[in-house]
């Protein structure tokens, strides 16, 4: 790290214990990604209960080089936990270190494009025997079965309709395996 952690304490007195834990875990997120500018970690006890346990709150703010701040606010109003000090630290750095994973494989290009799948319209349908064909973007035929049709909807399907599917290589060639029509009255 290049800034050394930050620990500040609120409405709370400075706890040896509670300091190396906070350190112990931000070592554990340097181990994971070397290069955290600065981190700054303040625990605090907005309130003292006589009856119950005392409700703790942890805020970590990482900054990164080239990527969004990560910002963890672990608040007992939100939650209703939190009444062992420990137990918020730990969780509080356990959605830290997912966050900082998310930002490392974005940074590194690792996060994964969802592809919408193919789509097309709708060319021709044989009720009689139960198919179709699916006119594709790059104009190709693609047989489809009633089976294949989203909610069982063959009836409701039309010539011209447009229509996303998975497509498969069947025993004659392309064949839709999952068929959902994508028109104006049907949601996506």
């Amino acid at each position: 790290m290049q800034v050394p952690v930050q620990i500040a304490f609120e409405d709370i007195g400075h706890s040896d214990a509670i300091e190396a834990r906070v350190r112990e875990e931000t070592h554990k997120l340097e181990q994971f990604y070397e290069r955290i500018t600065s981190a700054r970690v303040v625990i605090g006890r907005p309130q003292h209960r006589h009856h119950k346990g005392d409700i703790y709150c942890v805020r970590i703010h990482i900054t990164l080089p080239g990527a969004p701040d990560i910002v963890i606010n672990r608040d007992p109003a939100a939650t209703g936990a939190h009444e062992d000090a420990f137990v918020t630290i730990r969780d509080a750095f356990q959605a830290a270190r997912r966050q900082l994973q998310d930002a490392v494989r974005k940074h590194q290009g690792q996060v994964k494009s969802h592809e919408a799948p193919p789509h097309g319209v709708v060319a021709a349908l044989h009720p009689e025997t139960d198919h179709g064909f699916i006119a594709s973007a790059d104009g190709r035929e693609i047989y489809f079965h009633r089976n294949s049709v989203e909610n069982g909807n063959y009836d409701g399907l039309r010539v011209g309709e447009e229509v996303r599917f998975s497509e498969a290589v069947g025993d004659k060639g392309p064949q839709a395996t999952f068929v959902r029509p994508i028109g104006k009255h049907h949601v996506e």
